[in-house]
């Protein structure tokens, strides 16, 4: 017996020396020192040795475990070690190579574009609001004096997603909706996208943004408006622009015009980027329609106001001298990296 425990520790310690897995090690360690182990399983024959040979045979068992165990702890470490050499070498960084440039990303031109509005408003005071993009054809429509009939209605102009539902073509209904609550005064610009039936082209889209604002207050004379049109003006194009405003119509102001700037390229000499006429039209505004005040529960007879609305890409384009509206919607990297 004492010739089988020699001759089984020795097996066990060659293939412990020749193993070369972590996995293979552990079957090993089983088959020899588990429970069912051939190492373990000559302690159950103690019962067939002399009672004198007992302690001298269960101590030459225990020796030949120890062996075992001790074989397996360093071949254990060892093939551990391999594992983390391999791996090391396999993760290791050649500090000569050229390092990889991240790419920092940075405003749209649009954003940086209503960024700067925004700081212009909102020094003035005013709130930037926003409202949803379906919108019901009361508050698209209705509430700004457009009636069942008028043009803009046509499906041919905007997007229907049912008789009263549909794409606003405006940021207006935000307006309505905050005349609508009744908080006197009001100073809001309600910037957003919009939708209308449109052709792509260089200069139109079928979704676009705008940026309207509002004034709704005791005393707001259209002279207000001037002053803060061409205060916004000089804020974004220089300090020495001027604002020319032309008669026109819009169904929810009452008088209304377009606004005009002088060219900010050649001072309204005339140039290319001005079509050599001096000025460039940058918006729409007017005094709040009497009629518009009623619908949305404000006595005409004691407040004013008045509204406005530029595109932003409009205000973008200007800005960066861009040639192409589409240029701002076709993601390309090389483009929007200039800005």
């Amino acid at each position: 017996m004492k010739d089988q425990l020699r001759k089984i520790t020795e097996e066990a310690i060659e293939r412990i020396c020749k193993t070369s897995s972590l996995d293979e090690l552990n079957d090993i360690r089983v088959e020899f020192l588990g429970k069912k182990g051939r190492i373990t399983s000559i302690m159950k024959n103690m019962k067939d040795v002399a009672p004198e040979e007992r302690p001298a045979f269960g101590q030459l068992v225990n020796e030949a475990k120890s062996k075992a165990e001790a074989a397996l702890e360093n071949a254990k470490n060892e093939l551990q070690e391999r594992a983390m050499q391999a791996r090391l070498a396999a993760e290791s960084i050649d500090v000569t190579l050229p390092a990889v440039k991240m790419r920092t990303g940075h405003g749209h031109p649009c954003q940086i574009a209503l960024d700067e509005v925004e700081r212009v408003f909102v020094g003035m005071g005013y709130e930037v609001v926003e409202g949803p993009e379906v919108e019901y054809q009361e508050y698209n429509f209705t509430k700004l004096n457009i009636p069942e009939g008028h043009p803009a209605r046509d499906e041919q102009d905007t997007f229907y997603i049912n008789d009263e539902i549909l794409l606003r073509s405006q940021t207006s209904p935000v307006q309505a909706r905050v005349m609508e609550q009744g908080k006197l005064p009001i100073r809001m610009i309600a910037p957003g996208r919009v939708f209308r039936s449109d052709s792509i082209d260089a200069t139109h889209s079928p979704s676009f943004h705008q940026i309207e604002g509002l004034v709704v207050d005791r005393h707001i004379t259209m002279t207000d408006l001037k002053g803060t049109l061409t205060q916004f003006a000089r804020e974004m194009f220089g300090p020495d622009t001027q604002t020319r405003f032309r008669p026109h119509h819009f169904p929810f102001t009452e008088p209304s015009a377009e606004v005009d700037v002088s060219c900010f390229k050649c001072g309204g000499k005339g140039c290319r980027f001005c079509k050599n006429e001096g000025w460039i039209e940058i918006l729409g505004c007017g005094m709040v329609h009497p009629h518009v005040l009623e619908m949305c529960g404000i006595d005409p007879e004691e407040y004013t106001g008045f509204a406005f609305g530029v595109g932003l890409e409009r205000i973008a384009i200007l800005k960066y001298e861009i040639d192409d509206m589409r240029l701002l919607y076709e993601n390309d990297y090389r483009f929007l990296k200039q800005f």
